[in-house]
């Protein structure tokens, strides 16, 4: 199959198991089938169905594929931060870059993203990552039986994704003036990722600007706070490579800042 076939016929399994979108025709070109495949993972319900061998080989084909011509990042051969060894700034997609491990900014209910098409980070990780990503979410959190507290992290297989595992982190949600509280919730986040990072053993590990989209932290206080515990980890802890991934100018210059003022 070509991928025109290949994504006509992810479209047309994900139909079957959710008979109320049926109607929607195959679009004919390559990009509009495919938001039309993406679209339907992202309402795709977990713990319902069970994907087929052949369904997940062919997804798996289509989303490695794109993921190639969009070109990987290999996170090994990043530049450190000029006077910080073990601190790195990459602007761009983190669903591209070859680490051990990649954090997604996380609900807590930690199944991604439900909104068609949604920009936000977590439905970026999703797709790429592939259907399995929410069902082995979906398992954890039925083992768990309650929401994923602030501040905390769980760890899956990445899946499609060029990483070895995602850390999913419930970031504090801002509304109104930041608090103490939401600060020592984001700092608990970096600081559960680390921990989870190094207890798998990772060497190089990749954070999201976590809170700051739309759970509305302020991204100036945000990179502080990611920074500041991001090194105090490292100087108490045998070192690993962290990437702080940015994918915009204002936060790519926020960060700068961050890490050029965090010099000793």
């Amino acid at each position: 199959m070509n991928r025109q076939e290949q994504l006509a016929f992810l479209i047309h399994q994900l139909q079957q198991e959710m008979p109320e979108y049926a109607s929607y025709d195959v679009p004919r070109g390559e990009a509009q089938a495919f938001q039309l495949y993406r679209a339907l993972c992202n309402v795709r319900q977990p713990g319902k169905h069970v994907p087929s061998p052949q369904f997940l080989a062919v997804e798996a084909d289509v989303l490695q594929g794109l993921t190639r011509e969009k070109g990987i990042t290999d996170g090994r051969h990043l530049p450190a931060v000029p006077g910080q060894a073990h601190c790195h700034l990459w602007q761009g997609d983190i669903t591209t870059l070859a680490v051990d491990a990649i954090v997604n900014a996380a609900n807590d209910q930690l199944l991604g993203c439900f909104r068609p098409l949604h920009s936000c980070i977590d439905n970026q990780i999703h797709t790429m990552a592939g259907v399995a990503l929410r069902e082995r979410c979906f398992a954890l959190m039925q083992e768990q039986g309650h929401a994923e507290a602030a501040g905390q992290a769980k760890i899956t297989p990445a899946y499609n994704l060029p990483c070895r595992y995602v850390l999913h982190t419930v970031g504090p949600i801002v509304r109104g003036p930041l608090t103490d509280k939401a600060c020592a919730q984001l700092a608990s986040c970096y600081r559960s990722c680390l921990d989870l990072a190094a207890d798998k053993g990772c060497h190089s590990l990749a954070f999201c600007c976590i809170s700051t989209g739309v759970f509305g932290f302020p991204k100036k206080e945000a990179a502080h706070v990611a920074v500041t515990t991001v090194s105090q980890w490292l100087a108490q802890h045998e070192p690993i490579e962290v990437i702080f991934n940015v994918f915009t100018e204002e936060d790519y210059r926020i960060y700068k800042r961050e890490l050029a003022a965090e010099l000793p």
